[in-house]
């Protein structure tokens, strides 16, 4: 199994710790954001991933060479001459996938107690990917019909839709993690696609064209290590998540 970690990002929230590091280099409960991913990663039965980044690159991939990628066969997609958001940099990545099956794809940042192998499981191999959701409380939300398959993005503050005008009776909404199965297919589907986008407005533009799919845990944890004000809250996360 194969994944891509998104690590490029600047981590402006998280400053002043990111003024000197990248924020997949941030620790948590004793172990960087990157290193947890990874091991995780590698405890779940993935075997290669692809790690992007920007901000601070040489640490990142010196760190990894020092500790010979946590036991996972790594590469490198280098984003340090432009940014190109979640979207642009999956894009990017797509030449260092050398075979044709699903890909985990997960923000560094994202620190959760689910279960890879389920998720891997209940990817179809139809969907153009399966997203991890939940009822977490949000602003903006994407919309899924009762088999699960995408339809849209509502923002409850502002009742902006996407698409507009978008009928959201009957639809559930349900706040996107971070994490997601996506097929090999995924890549044609980017090709008319700029260098630069974000992959939720990918997912919610191609919705309409190819199945995209929920998945929902159960007994589901997660936290978004966005915020410097959240650092102590995260060390108690991880504690009570081991």
């Amino acid at each position: 199994m194969k994944a891509m970690i998104f690590a490029a990002g600047l981590g402006t929230r998280l400053k002043p710790l990111t003024d000197t590091r990248p924020k997949a280099l941030v620790e948590i409960g004793g172990q960087t954001l990157l290193q947890r991913l990874m091991l995780k990663m590698s405890h779940s039965g993935i075997e290669e991933v692809v790690v992007n980044v920007h901000h601070f690159p040489d640490m990142i991939i010196d760190y990894l060479e020092a500790n010979n990628g946590f036991g996972l066969k790594w590469h490198v997609s280098d984003e340090r001459n432009k940014l190109l958001d979640t979207g642009g940099g999956l894009k990017k990545a797509q030449t260092l996938f050398d075979s044709y099956e699903p890909i985990l794809v997960h923000n560094v940042d994202i620190i959760t107690n689910l279960d890879f192998s389920s998720l891997f499981a209940a990817h179809q191999t139809d969907s153009l990917a399966t997203l991890v959701v939940s009822e977490r409380k949000t602003q903006r939300y994407l919309l899924f019909d009762k088999e699960g398959v995408m339809h849209g993005w509502h923002n409850i503050a502002t009742d902006e839709r996407k698409p507009k005008n978008l009928n959201i009776e009957g639809l559930q909404h349900l706040a996107f993690s971070g994490i997601q199965i996506v097929s090999p297919q995924i890549f044609k589907a980017m090709e008319t696609y700029p260098e630069k986008f974000s992959i939720t407005d990918f997912y919610i533009t191609q919705c309409s064209a190819s199945p995209i799919r929920a998945f929902v845990p159960r007994d589901y944890r997660m936290m978004d290590v966005g915020k410097i004000n959240e650092i102590q809250e995260a060390q108690s996360f991880v504690e009570h998540l081991e």
